[in-house]
C-alpha cells in the first residue's frame, strides 16, 4: 500500500475513538514526509534534534512537530521556537530548562510528562511516586513558559497483549487521579493521553488514548 492509503486506513481506524495521529517520521527523508503531507498529515514526530530542525527548515511552515524522543537539556534551545509539544520530558530539570529557554523568547511550551510503564529498565519517564510528588509540592506551578497538556507512556514492547493492556490501563488510571485533583496548578492542563503505536495503538484506543505515535505502519520499516 502507498503511504497514503496507509494513512487513510490508520485514520478510518481511529476516527471513532477522537484520536489524534502523529506520524513518526524519524530516519525517513523528506520526500517521503512530503507524501504523507500530500496526504493530509500535519502533525510529525521525531526523535533527534538534529533531524527535526533540518526537517523544519526543509518542510512546510504548517506542520506541526512533536519532538517524541528523550531530549537532552543542552538541545532544548534549538527546537523551542517552533516545536508544537514536547512528548517524552522525563525530569524535573528538563521542564526548568524548557522554562529558562522559552523565556527568552516569550513563548509557552506545550509538554507532555512522560511516565514509566513498561518492564524495560531502559526506558525513560517518570514513576508514579517521582511525579505525585512533584505535583503535590506545586513545583512545577512557577514555570511560566511551559504547560504541561498531559501523560506520555511506551508499553513493554512484548508480543503479550495482556501485559500491554494493563500497562496502558495503569497510565490511564494515573491520569485519571491527576485530572480530578483540585489543586493542579494553572499551567497543567489534562487533555493529552499519548500511547500507543504501530504495535499496540489498537490496544491503546480501547485504554482511551487521545494520540498515537505511528511510524512503521505508515512509512514501513526502517
Amino acid at each position: 500500500m502507498s503511504i497514503a492509503n496507509n494513512i487513510k486506513s490508520i485514520q478510518e481506524q481511529i476516527t471513532a475513538y477522537s484520536c489524534q495521529l502523529i506520524a513518526v517520521s524519524k530516519t525517513k527523508p523528506v520526500s517521503m514526509l512530503m507524501e504523507a503531507y500530500e496526504a493530509g498529515v500535519r502533525d510529525f514526530g521525531e526523535n533527534k534534534v538534529q533531524e527535526l530542525t533540518d526537517k523544519y527548515d526543509a518542510m512546510p511552515k504548517d506542520i506541526r512537530w512533536h519532538m517524541i524522543g528523550h531530549l537532552q537539556r543542552n538541545k532544548v534551545k534549538y527546537i523551542v521556537p517552533f516545536v508544537h509539544l514536547i512528548h517524552a520530558v522525563d525530569s524535573y530539570r528538563l521542564l526548568q530548562e524548557i522554562d529558562k529557554q522559552a523565556q527568552k523568547i516569550d513563548k509557552v511550551v506545550d509538554c507532555l510528562l512522560q511516565v514509566h510503564i513498561a518492564r524495560e529498565e531502559e526506558k525513560f519517564g517518570f514513576s508514579e511516586e517521582e511525579l505525585l510528588d512533584m505535583l503535590n509540592n506545586q513545583d512545577i506551578a512557577k514555570f511560566k513558559q511551559v504547560r504541561v497538556l498531559g501523560l506520555m507512556g511506551m508499553a513493554t514492547f512484548t508480543d503479550n497483549q495482556v501485559q500491554v493492556r494493563r500497562e496502558f490501563a495503569y497510565l490511564k488510571q494515573l491520569f485519571e487521579r491527576i485530572k480530578s485533583k483540585a489543586d493542579l496548578p494553572d499551567n497543567i492542563q489534562m487533555q493529552v493521553l499519548s500511547m500507543g503505536m504501530s504495535s499496540d495503538f489498537q490496544i491503546a484506543l480501547e485504554e482511551s488514548s487521545t494520540m498515537i505515535r505511528i511510524g512503521t505502519t505508515i512509512f514501513g520499516s526502517r
